[in-house]
């Protein structure tokens, strides 16, 4: 039996995660040994400690054991390990080994150098063209393509756990006061602000709650003040919207008084029609058919916005991407270079979303349900902080306190 030794270096709140409990496990269950060549503790809680380790254990056992040591929370480093490259034999295949990543922010370790690796999302494979590395899905793989495999050369950056008095340690366990929630709105609202002052990107999901909760006109508002730098949904926010501003209902139900319009239940389909009249819905903002509401503005200010279809869509609408593969193409050059995403009661878009983001854009998830923060969250967007209460609340708290933006 071949035994190897390898160097691994660790960085990272190792005491606080509990790590060396899983050293120990990992090390028996691969019939592991170690010797700590270095070993830095933090002095003050908020410090990161370093571990350097000498790993000796069979060579068929290196990549699962590494893969088994990893910690999202922890920057986990194989001495100057080059990666391993194949190449894909097959379109829309990798090798069989090929490294899956995740949303942190990753190195590889090539021709004697780290290289930061490009357009960083989850459940994808790392490619080399031209002297970089590039995540990219399974489906864009090419014949030809040069892979990453394995575990070796490869460093993750996980984001540090944030300081629980920060703007955005929101609670996601339980339901908030809304004095806690205006307290975090506010705190929002001034980050959004020094975002856009340094010419920063803020994306919106959304879903069709907006419209029903009364969420329209605070909307529309921040999108004037200049808070909305892409805007994603999907058919039914749009079709609601239209319907809202064509016919004052939402599901055929007048807002403001609450009582079912007279023939109400057909008004989002009259909405579908008008549109598909007009040719789409910026060309029914053109001819002067759609005056108000999200998408208005939305055209109107020239906001790059991407509608996502499903199988449930009425119509759909002429500008709904029925293709999901483009769709989601649309939503990643959407989101490209954002600092911030507000996510609005949408479980589906908000996960689809979430889970092209890179670990490093602050997530904020609203949804008057707490499950649906958990399961953004558990579907790998740990990043993803909530705000459990009514979106049209949030919206019309938001818009009050994002003042409007002054041009220097």
């Amino acid at each position: 039996m071949v035994h190897i030794e390898r160097t691994v270096k660790l960085q990272g709140h190792i005491i606080q995660e509990r790590w060396f409990d899983q050293l120990e496990r990992v090390m028996k269950l691969h019939q592991g040994s170690y010797t700590v060549l270095e070993f830095h503790v933090g002095k003050e809680e908020k410090d990161l400690s370093s571990l350097t380790l000498l790993i000796h254990l069979p060579q068929q056992e290196w990549d699962p054991l590494l893969e088994q040591l990893r910690h999202p929370q922890l920057e986990l480093t194989v001495v100057e390990e080059a990666i391993q490259l194949q190449r894909c034999t097959k379109d829309q295949t990798a090798p069989r080994d090929f490294y899956s990543t995740t949303n942190h922010p990753t190195e590889v370790y090539w021709e004697g150098q780290w290289i930061p690796v490009s357009y960083q999302r989850m459940d994808a494979s790392i490619v080399i063209r031209d002297g970089k590395a590039i995540c990219t899905k399974l489906r864009d793989l090419r014949a030809g393509d040069l892979v990453v495999c394995g575990e070796h050369g490869i460093r993750i950056h996980p984001p540090q756990q944030e300081d629980r008095h920060d703007h955005f340690a929101f609670m996601t366990t339980e339901v908030s006061s809304e004095r806690y929630v205006e307290r975090q709105v506010r705190h929002l609202a001034e980050t959004m602000l020094e975002i856009q002052q340094r010419q920063g990107r803020i994306i919106f999901v959304a879903g069709p709650v907006v419209v029903h909760t009364g969420g329209v006109q605070p909307m529309v508002e921040l999108i004037e003040k200049g808070y909305v730098q892409g805007f994603l949904s999907g058919n039914a926010l749009a079709v609601h919207d239209i319907e809202h501003a064509l016919y004052g209902t939402s599901l055929g139900v007048h807002l403001e008084s609450g009582e079912l319009a007279p023939s109400g239940h057909k008004h989002h389909m009259m909405a579908i029609n008008e549109i598909n009249h007009a040719g789409s819905i910026v060309e029914a903002v053109q001819k002067g058919v759609l005056q108000s509401g999200i998408m208005h503005a939305l055209v109107q200010y020239q906001i790059p916005f991407s509608l996502a279809g499903s199988i449930r869509d009425d119509g759909p609408l002429p500008d709904t991407e029925m293709d999901l593969i483009q769709a989601q193409a649309q939503y990643a050059t959407i989101i490209e270079g954002c600092e911030i995403v507000i996510m609005l009661s949408s479980m589906l878009h908000a996960i689809g979303t979430g889970n092209m983001l890179p670990s490093t854009v602050k997530t904020i998830c609203v949804d008057i349900n707490p499950a649906v923060v958990a399961k953004l969250a558990d579907r790998g967007s740990a990043q993803a902080e909530g705000l459990v209460t009514d979106v049209g609340l949030f919206l019309t708290l938001l818009n009050q306190y994002c003042r409007p933006i002054i041009s220097t």
